[in-house]
């Protein structure tokens, strides 16, 4: 079972790794590999164990096994996949290995947004290595997605027309457009956009497109 930890504090804490492994010996060695580089981990044997009890986001990388009992490495990654687009929840990188793996795998990891693939038994040192390449993936993403849901709990304390106005905004139409697509006046429409403006702290639509950008009114519209 995993300790319930904010996005933010995981950018700043020891990193926390996620093995998911059911070879006993396995997880041992790896835990005592990640002990060498002052680590901490949690060790799970199923996927249903990591799927019950545990929560993605608590860590910073999670090292599957391709062949696990219940459902394999690759099915664990999709189901997580898919409850992180379901919830807009963080999901950490995630390191594959198999001592198993051919090709179709290997493309089809990767695809799926692994962050590397590595077959068994696998050199310590390129261990370490990709362990710290997705360590270090994981800080930039997770302060990507963080700034992103801050975002979005922003975006949902607004009204619903404004929320509606505000689409509009980042769909590119001007005030007289928004006015006859929302039958209002156009004067409701910029004093929308002014207290929208002040509470985003901007000062223009220009502004207030690019710090949205990267944000589908899709997201925001779950609120509504």
């Amino acid at each position: 079972m995993t300790n319930k930890k904010s996005s933010e504090t995981m950018l700043t804490e020891t990193p926390y790794i996620a093995i998911i492994d059911d070879d006993p010996g396995v997880r041992g060695s790896l835990g005592m590999l990640l002990e060498t580089k002052n680590w901490t981990f949690a060790e799970f044997e199923r996927a249903g164990d990591f799927l019950e009890n545990a929560k993605p986001s608590d860590f910073n990388c999670m090292i599957i096994d391709i062949r696990i009992p219940d459902m394999s490495g690759l099915e664990l990654f999709e189901e997580l996949k898919r409850r992180a687009k379901n919830t807009n929840d963080y999901l950490s990188p995630a390191l594959f290995l198999s001592g198993h793996g051919d090709i179709p795998m290997v493309v089809k990891a990767l695809k799926q947004g692994a962050a590397d693939f590595l077959e068994k038994p696998v050199d310590h040192r390129t261990l370490l290595d990709a362990i710290a390449r997705a360590l270090s993936a994981d800080r930039s993403a997770r302060t990507s997605h963080n700034s992103q849901a801050k975002l979005i709990q922003e975006i949902s304390e607004l009204t619903l027309r404004e929320r509606e106005v505000l689409t509009e905004i980042v769909g590119g139409y001007l005030s007289k457009q928004i006015a006859d697509h929302l039958n209002i006046s156009t004067k409701t429409v910029e004093a929308h956009r002014l207290r929208i403006c002040q509470k985003f702290n901007i000062r223009t639509s220009m502004e207030l497109a690019a710090k949205l950008r990267d944000v589908s009114p899709s997201l925001w519209k779950k609120s509504e």
